[in-house]
């Protein structure tokens, strides 16, 4: 059972490389048009080229679009980031104001 692991590993990448390459949308695929990059997928999967050429570089990666990243948190190049909450100065204030023993 263990020999077969390897190639259920490439068949699972190649598998979600495909999947997130024909999902993405044109205008944030990277460096070769959307049919191309398919067809590198498909040509090249099996030796791992096409799948991790597609991961590393034929998607434009983006900051979560769930709201996961507080407001004011950001990098140095103005993406946002996501901070933990007691490191919030937002999230601590409204644990002050949510607070019952305060209302005193």
């Amino acid at each position: 059972m263990l020999r077969y692991l390897p190639f259920l590993l490439v068949l699972a990448l190649w598998i979600y490389a495909f999947v997130d390459c024909l999902n993405t949308p044109e205008e944030e695929v990277r460096h070769l048009p959307k049919v191309v990059w398919v067809i590198v997928i498909l040509l090249f999967g099996e030796v791992l080229v096409g799948p991790v050429a597609w991961l590393i570089t034929g998607r434009a990666r983006r900051a979560p679009a769930d709201g996961s990243a507080p407001s004011g948190a950001t990098h140095r190049d103005g993406a946002a980031r996501w901070v933990a909450p007691d490191d919030n100065p937002e999230f601590l204030k409204s644990l002050e104001r949510d607070d019952p023993k305060s209302d005193g």
